[in-house]
């Protein structure tokens, strides 16, 4: 009776101890999920900049943003965000979680792609190009690659500068082949050209005020400029910006979202326009165009390719870039 009741004792203490053991582990097991999600509310917030429109988003409670977004900064020990005026900034370390959260979620898309491209023998790549280097820059080079890689799926998407940062940060693309500025510290790059930046017109275009010898004479043209956001832009901004000018005090200009139309503009004495050699290149060796030679402007700038810094696929985008310079 006596071993009997002993046994049962043993056996209540085991199963109380198992019990317990399955309860740490569903714990941890919470925890790591909650963990996730918390990460999800942080980036939603980061998104928003705003707790309550974060919650709507994510179905959940205001508190509930609140309380994850507490947990995450006791976890690495910082501000993640701060209220200056009733309005909300994201900090130096917020800044610094958001970039490695969002290269770790994008690489884990990625991650998913190459599983499962290895069960079909495929391999996929999206690409984005702005429109100068995608129309005159790259396109015999990719041609070529797809020749030597032809189980690559390639993916390519056209835009912007600003727009290619955009997909880059969202994880819509792998890479991108950018000609404007951007953050080269938020970044890994690699150089694919140096260009030329020149003005340019119809070879027989003539000068409102006579033949111009500085970017201030030009003022009195029509100017045919690429949309805000572009590169090509970009650069003519901070080069009229440096001479106390901007596009508004050209006499005339129109914004064109296309860099072919430009180029039929021009060859039509629309206007004039700056923007990279190599897009003018086969109108210049034939004189259709010409090249405007000022005293105060001459401009080179690099065509780079980006991905997110700190990618576990930094290597294979290296290659990329190999084969395609």
């Amino acid at each position: 009776m006596l071993i009997e009741l002993h046994l049962r004792v043993e056996k209540f203490t085991f199963d109380i101890y198992i019990t317990i053991i399955e309860k740490i582990y569903e714990k941890e097991e919470e925890d790591k999920n909650m963990l996730d999600f918390r990460t999800e509310t942080f980036l939603m917030v980061c998104e928003t900049m705003n707790f309550t429109e974060a919650a709507r988003r994510l179905h959940i409670t205001q508190p509930a943003v609140s309380q994850h977004i507490h947990f995450l900064e006791k976890e690495y020990d910082a501000r993640l965000f701060s209220y200056h005026n009733k309005q909300l900034y994201m900090t130096d370390a917020g800044e610094i979680l958001k970039k490695r959260l969002m290269t770790m979620k994008n690489d884990q898309l990625v991650l998913k792609q190459e599983i499962k491209g290895k069960e079909q023998k495929e391999e996929s790549l999206s690409l984005g190009v702005t429109m100068t280097i995608g129309e005159y820059a790259i396109v015999d080079k990719l041609a070529n690659f797809l020749l030597k890689y032809p189980e690559m799926n390639l993916h390519i998407h056209y835009g912007n500068t600003t727009q290619l940062l955009t997909l880059l940060d969202q994880g819509i693309i792998n890479m991108a082949l950018v000609e404007g500025n951007y953050p080269k510290e938020n970044y890994e790059h690699r150089r694919y050209s140096t260009e030329d930046y020149i003005a340019v017109c119809a070879t027989d275009h003539k000068f409102e005020a006579g033949i111009p010898d500085s970017m201030k004479e030009l003022l009195h043209e029509r100017l045919l400029v690429r949309e805000a956001g572009s590169g090509t832009r970009n650069i003519l901004e901070e080069l009229l910006m440096a001479r106390g000018m901007k596009i508004q005090d050209f006499k005339h200009y129109i914004e064109v979202e296309n860099m072919h139309t430009i180029i039929v503009f021009l060859k039509k004495d629309c206007g004039i326009s700056f923007m990279y050699k190599v897009a003018v290149e086969e109108e210049l060796k034939k004189g259709i165009l010409k090249e405007i030679q000022l005293s105060d402007f001459k401009m080179q700038h690099d065509f780079d390719f980006i991905w997110e810094k700190g990618s576990i696929y930094s290597g294979k985008y290296c290659e990329v870039c190999e084969e395609l310079a």
